[in-house]
């Protein structure tokens, strides 16, 4: 019930405000004495929201949950659409759904830093503490770093072993990255990898050229002759055909576009800075009196104005000792906000923005690039899920500044990038690994809570278990390190290691077996009491959603089965080891493969109406939209091909043993979904046709109430809105997916956070402040005391 408070002013009440007025002015006549702003008045003024009142308690009604939400057949209880576990949908139909805001302090930092960063970071005004750009470092980005693009060089290795940053011309050692160089036309202009370096004719007909690392290719400087040096080449000439360059130059690096990286355009940052700073490379250099790794934290210092949605509306308290002998305090304001709150570590730039900035190929570990126009470029990155997931925190409504009071921390470590950008340089290394990338992957969480279990209070008092960390990779958390083991891991591969209780992947380098288990522990890779499986990101695809392919009825469905995909060695271009996928799809193909193989045969068992190939289709949204049942099996570990199959509409067949797919320690699966143990796949097709076709139909219509909660809406709609604000209107797939409503892969998040706050038993020894106010009913309390 909502409560209106009437401004009501004394002669006392103007003195106060008087004095306020007075103190603010100070504080901004000395930090900007051109430009005074009495923005912290008029923002308390508007609200009129007394500091100390919080809201109304939720109205006292007892709630029988097992009584006033039963199970359906399936023993799911169905919640804003969707078909839950049933002590999990009950919960959420009583208790999430009549959550009430209440009041919550958030800290505004004034914290210096030594000498403002010198100019070469971000202070972090909460601890007051610089984030250094790429190439400083040190107590105020004093310490200018020597990054190197090549190893030490030997005999018969002139600029070393091979890295990707290798560089036979001008190496920026900020970044590690290489360009052509003085005494070229063109002297900013990238010369990545192969283009450096002299080529060598294939061995065999029609096999790859490989590249001699010992020797670099000299003409990529010529200016004589119609094959130009590709650091001379004209780009006006190249594009009219005038000119012949070299095929294997191209433009690899962030924020700069065309054949010839002559368009600069913009990188991809952390929500792009929020409209709060620059994006340099991947590192965003926040505007004064803005801070954090996306620039979306106000200090004192900034305009209340300005202050970003989350933070809205305020209601300020200036403290008499706000400026005292020329230092800053902190200010508290209070906010309305919904539980539960997320706090968000805005940890060095090593664990992020390092990793974004310097990286040598701009679709790695990102969501989206920028055209010539600098409009959204989605990218086909399954790891852009941990990007959209960290900014759709950041610009939440349930983010909190104040950790006292968030329910849960989290930890924004970018293992997408860490791993892809293993061998980029040498201060990237991997030589301490072995050349495990899962290695050199531990180490950095490791150092990450190394970082926040010194710097901050929140771990010890938990022992980690209120902590969120993202392992995004194909191993997912197999690879934690015992220290953090006590935290919720959001992943994408969730072998709870009771069949499959080794490393599965096929590549070597992100094999886990050998890791020690002194760093590792003995963990599995996850743990459904309290880990959680979140969707692979998928390129939004407005053509598809127009054509609402996802709602095919049953009679457009021709197809019973269909996979269409890698099925290893037995098929041309097939992966060649046995271990790929487990073997799973290789059993397929054997039985049911609808193309022929290298020999000329089809599955034993190849039906009309079953599709199992290894050729790609030209059209494979349509060819999923056309089928009934969809196959989803791992690839090197995890795989896209759950989120393929739901966001067309197809029933999921998820054949892997022990491994939880996205939300299926939470959702009712047996809903929407069919699960087939490995040792069944000859039968496969028996078990699919004997279900009747009122059983099919229940679950092609719960699919089709799911599907958006497999897309990252939030995270596409945050960028639309930007570029809206940029452009002044909305790109065709803005328009497409604002007018999707249903709850998408982040509010379904927020909701198992809700859930987990007050009924995980992982949870009962984290330490709770009874005095919060949650916002819920007693009866929703029960469990969290």
């Amino acid at each position: 019930m909502l409560s209106i408070h009437k401004c009501r002013f004394s002669w006392s009440l103007i003195a106060t405000i008087a004095s306020i007025v007075t103190l603010v002015s100070i504080v901004h006549l000395f930090l900007f004495p051109l430009v005074p702003t009495l923005d912290y008045f008029r923002q308390a003024q508007i609200s009129c929201i007394p500091v100390n009142e919080s809201v109304d308690h939720v109205k006292e009604s007892f709630i029988d949950l097992d009584h006033q939400f039963p199970t359906d057949l399936h023993n799911a209880v169905v919640y804003r659409g969707v078909p839950w576990k049933a002590e999990i949908g009950r919960w959420l139909s009583g208790c999430d759904s009549i959550a009430k805001e209440v009041n919550i302090s958030e800290i505004i930092g004034g914290n210096a830093c030594k000498n403002d960063c010198s100019g070469q970071g971000v202070c972090n005004h909460e601890l007051g503490k610089c984030r250094c750009f790429h190439g400083f470092g040190g107590e105020g980005c004093s310490k200018k770093f020597k990054l190197a693009c090549n190893y030490p060089a030997v005999p018969d290795f002139p600029y070393g072993r091979w890295v990707v940053s290798i560089c036979p011309a001008h190496c920026d050692t900020t970044r590690a990255m290489c360009f052509c160089g003085e005494g070229t036309k063109y002297p900013n202009r990238p010369l990545a990898e192969a283009c450096g370096f002299q080529l060598k004719s294939p061995s065999e007909p029609d096999g790859p050229k490989l590249t001699d690392w010992s020797r670099p290719d000299e003409d990529v400087f010529t200016t004589n002759g119609s094959k130009i040096g590709w650091c001379n080449v004209d780009p006006a000439e190249a594009y009219a055909n005038k000119v012949k360059f070299k095929e294997e130059c191209d433009c690899k690096y962030d924020g700069l576009l065309g054949r010839f990286c002559e368009i600069p355009v913009l990188s991809t940052c952390i929500n792009q800075c929020s409209g709060n700073g620059h994006c340099r490379g991947g590192f965003c250099q926040c505007h004064t009196g803005w801070y954090g790794v996306d620039c979306s934290v106000p200090s004192v210092t900034s305009s209340i104005r300005e202050w970003p949605q989350w933070l809205r509306p305020a209601q300020v308290d200036v403290p008499d000792s706000l400026h005292f002998k020329g230092k800053l305090g902190s200010l508290n304001a209070t906010v309305k906000k919904k539980r539960p709150l997320v706090y968000v570590y805005d940890l060095p730039p090593d664990f992020n923005s390092l990793l974004l900035e310097g990286r040598h190929y701009k679709f790695e570990c990102v969501n989206r690039i920028y055209d010539e126009n600098n409009a959204t470029v989605w990218t086909e990155q399954l790891y852009g899920a941990q990007v959209a997931i960290y900014e759709s925190i950041l610009a939440s409504p349930h983010r909190t500044l104040n950790g006292q009071e968030a329910d849960f921390f989290f930890v924004p470590v970018l293992d997408s990038c860490i791993i892809t950008r293993a061998d980029d340089a040498p201060h990237l290394s991997m030589e301490d690994h072995r050349g495990l990338r899962s290695s050199l992957t531990l180490e950095y969480y490791k150092k990450a809570y190394h970082h926040i279990s010194e710097q901050y209070p929140f771990w010890n008092r938990s022992s980690g278990r209120d902590h969120i960390w993202f392992f995004s990779w194909d191993e997912g958390a197999c690879y934690a390190p015992k220290e953090i083991w006590n935290s919720m891991m959001l992943v994408h591969w969730g072998n709870t290691n009771s069949k499959h209780n080794h490393s599965t992947t096929a590549y070597w380098a992100d094999n886990w077996d050998t890791i020690e288990p002194s760093r590792r522990g003995n963990h599995s890779c996850f743990d459904p009491s309290k880990d959680l499986v979140v969707p692979a990101w998928k390129r939004p695809d407005a053509n598809s959603f127009s054509l609402k392919l996802w709602a095919r009825p049953l009679e457009q469905r021709k197809t019973l089965f269909y996979f269409n995909g890698n099925l290893g060695p037995a098929y041309p271009h097939g992966r060649p080891e046995s271990t790929y996928s487990m073997g799973i799809r290789q059993k397929l193909a054997e039985e049911f493969g609808s193309t022929p193989n290298k020999e000329g045969k089809l599955g034993k068992q190849h039906a009309e109406d079953v599709i199992v190939t290894a050729l790609r289709s030209e059209d494979y949204h349509d060819a999923l939209a056309s089928s009934i049942f969809c196959g989803v099996f791992p690839g090197d570990g995890w795989s896209g091909r759950m989120e393929d199959s739901v966001l067309q509409g197809c029933i999921p067949v998820v054949i892997q043993d022990g491994i939880f797919l996205p939300y299926e320690n939470v959702l009712n699966y047996d809903s929407f979904a069919v699960r087939i143990r490995e040792d069944e796949i000859p039968n496969l097709i028996n078990i699919l046709r004997a279900f009747n076709q009122t059983e099919v139909e229940f679950k092609l219509a719960n699919v089709q109430k799911i599907w958006q909660r497999f897309l990252y809406r939030d995270s596409m709609m945050l960028e639309a809105e930007r570029q809206k604000a940029a452009h002044s209107h909305m790109e065709d797939w803005a328009v497409q997916f604002s007018q999707m409503l249903e709850d998408d892969v982040f509010a379904t998040f927020l909701q198992i956070l809700h859930y987990k706050l007050h009924n995980d038993p992982w949870r009962q020894n984290v330490h709770t402040n009874n005095d919060k106010d949650f916002g819920v009913p007693r009866e929703c309390l029960a469990k969290s005391k």
